[in-house]
């Protein structure tokens, strides 16, 4: 008989221990993510991941979502739109992620939007305001504004000072033309007129073509809807080439990014946002996320991306909190959809079950002699 105990006592323990892993092992809820974490747009991918998990340790040191820890899984792709796609197969089929979060464009998006759509997974924050990615899908969920209502207002800030000639440096591709198309739009609206068209290569852009280009249109502001690199690239040569020429980009370049890269050359050139004032404490979500990102990464090294990744990450943890106790992929889908007027502390994003485009807000910037934003 004691030896019939004693193997129903280890039986037991062995039960109990089974549970106790068991609820381990389902008390994480794992995010996933594919970002530039290596190569020349490192910078920006960081700055989305570093958003991102400030505003997750702050839930994580709180408790958690329903006493559930969050989980980040960045995988690098190097900007590379093959890597992108192969990433998301892996985090959602291999690493069951209940969603992903912060791709860093719409290219690297794309590819690793079919394996979402295939496994009926949420695509939460995709950091790009092109068209392609704001057509209505079951499941891409857009946090921010979109391109087309960034150039609106760069149209009506330049419009009020008299105005009313543009050039656009856009890259060579479906995207890239998407934005071209946006900002033709925003111009023709006005009768305005476009001097130059300038497309160029992701890869390899040959600078000194797009500037003899520029130079010899002469439009009074010139556009960039292009990465940080050859943005900053364009904008020096061409500035040396056209001292009169401003230039505005949108925020696709990555605001802090896009200014550290044109150090001296930077003075002047305007960039639009679509997030608030990184400098403003007196909005609750920005005081919140200096006091969160300083405490995460020991610097207050403030930026919009890093802002507005931490803006994105409050609202999926809001959209995992509705979802229960034990979210799935659909309860979280669901509970975005019901997302309506969520306010992140001054800042308001909506959803509806058949709108998953949650803000418009859009403003202007212009980098100061310091090397700071003015609004």
């Amino acid at each position: 008989m004691p030896f019939a105990s004693n193997k129903l006592v280890k039986l037991a323990l062995g039960v109990l221990l089974g549970a106790a892993l068991g609820n381990s092992a389902n008390a994480q809820i794992l995010i996933g993510q594919s970002a530039p974490l290596s190569g020349s747009n490192r910078e920006l991918g960081e700055e989305i991941r570093d958003g991102a998990l400030a505003y997750f340790k702050k839930v994580n040191d709180a408790g958690g979502v329903n006493g559930k820890k969050i989980e980040l899984i960045s995988l690098d792709d190097a900007n590379d739109t093959a890597r992108a796609g192969e990433n998301g197969r892996k985090l959602i089929e291999e690493r069951d992620v209940i969603a992903l979060f912060g791709y860093a464009s719409a290219t690297l998006s794309r590819p690793a939007l079919p394996h979402a759509e295939k496994n009926k997974t949420p695509f939460v924050s995709p950091f790009t305001g092109a068209d392609p990615m704001r057509v209505f899908n079951r499941y891409v969920y857009n946090h921010r504004a979109s391109y087309a209502d960034e150039l609106e207002k760069i149209i009506d800030f330049y419009a009020n000072v008299g105005v009313k000639s543009f050039g656009v440096l856009y890259h060579e591709d479906a995207v890239g033309r998407e934005n071209l198309t946006a900002v033709q739009r925003a111009i023709t609206k006005r009768s305005f007129r476009a001097a130059t068209n300038i497309g160029i290569p992701r890869v390899n852009p040959d600078i000194k073509r797009a500037v003899a280009a520029a130079t010899a249109a002469k439009p009074d502001v010139l556009i960039t809807t292009t990465l940080f690199k050859p943005s900053a690239d364009f904008i020096k040569a061409a500035r040396a080439a056209n001292p009169g020429m401003q230039f505005v980009s949108t925020s696709f370049a990555g605001p802090n990014v896009l200014m550290r890269a044109l150090g001296a050359d930077g003075a002047g050139v305007a960039i639009s946002q679509v997030v608030p004032p990184v400098t403003n404490k007196a909005i609750p979500v920005v005081a919140e996320y200096q006091v969160a990102f300083e405490k995460f990464t020991g610097k207050p090294n403030f930026g919009a991306t890093s802002l507005e990744s931490y803006i994105a990450a409050k609202m999926l943890v809001e959209g995992l909190r509705r979802a229960g106790r034990d979210p799935t992929r659909e309860s979280l889908a669901s509970a975005l959809d019901g997302l309506s007027g969520f306010d992140a502390g001054g800042f308001i994003i909506g959803f509806t079950p058949s709108n998953h485009n949650g803000s418009t807000f859009a403003e202007m910037t212009v980098i100061d002699k310091s090397g700071k934003f003015k609004y």
